[in-house]
């Protein structure tokens, strides 16, 4: 089986494709949010380099959030449209899960966050192993919340993502010796891990239409946030006389 995969849901753009449970081709790059024009380069480039034909594949996967509401549309869209147009399956790949693979081998627990901006993180807590095992479903939170929630599977912490940068002071702060970071090239999502899960997910028949395959959102866009905001505020204000 040959799976094609495709990440854009936050600042690194990638795609890797997996072959019978190894990474045949991985390539990601971090180069401003710029990916509605890179991903179709960079598609072309691995089945090229890869010796591959689309027709040669047999599922499309994507990275489908949480993270950048825009770059998860990408994403999603490009694989949605390369998938109806070859007949082909979907795979959704989570990304904190994804993100969970860097720590495979921590003793301890990882624990994947995301910057989700307005004091947040998209955040999720995982047992690794041979089974990466979830403890803690995705969720956007207050990094306070967040901690308070992953303290009660006891350290020592590995925290990997994009969310270390904005928040690793107070993490430090608050956990002191019990938590870790990994280094800046193990802290991103790699699209060859996620495109791994994704094999995996097709060989235990986790697949779906071109249709279903959605972006999953764990909040509402600021643009729709902003808008509810405003509707609840001119119901409550007295209107002028």
């Amino acid at each position: 089986m040959k799976i094609l995969l495709v990440d854009t849901s936050g600042p690194v753009c990638g795609v890797a494709i997996a072959a019978d449970g190894d990474l045949v081709y991985e390539a990601f790059m971090k180069n401003k949010m710029t990916h509605s024009q890179k991903v179709m380069p960079m598609v072309e480039d691995a089945l090229m380099r890869s010796d591959l034909g689309l027709s040669d594949l047999d599922a499309f996967a994507a990275v489908v959030g949480p993270g950048s509401f825009t770059g998860v549309r990408i994403g999603v869209a490009t694989v949605k449209g390369l998938a109806e147009a070859c007949g082909k399956p979907c795979i959704a790949v989570d990304a904190l899960e994804a993100l969970a693979e860097n720590g495979r081998y921590f003793e301890g627990i990882v624990c994947p966050i995301l910057d989700a901006r307005a004091g947040q993180v998209y955040g999720a807590a995982f047992r690794p192993g041979d089974r990466v095992e979830r403890l803690a479903m995705d969720e956007a939170l207050k990094l306070t919340e967040f901690l308070d929630r992953i303290e009660a599977f006891g350290g020592p912490y590995l925290f990997v993502g994009d969310g270390i940068g904005v928040h690793r002071a107070a993490i430090e702060e608050r956990l002191g010796t019990a938590c870790r970071f990994h280094s800046p090239a193990m802290a991103a999502l790699r699209p060859g891990c996620a495109a791994l899960l994704a094999m995996q997910k097709l060989q235990e028949g986790k697949q779906v239409s071109p249709e279903a395959l959605l972006p999953l959102y764990l909040r509402a866009p600021q643009a729709e946030r902003e808008r509810l905001a405003k509707a609840a505020r001119s119901r409550v204000e007295p209107s002028g006389v």
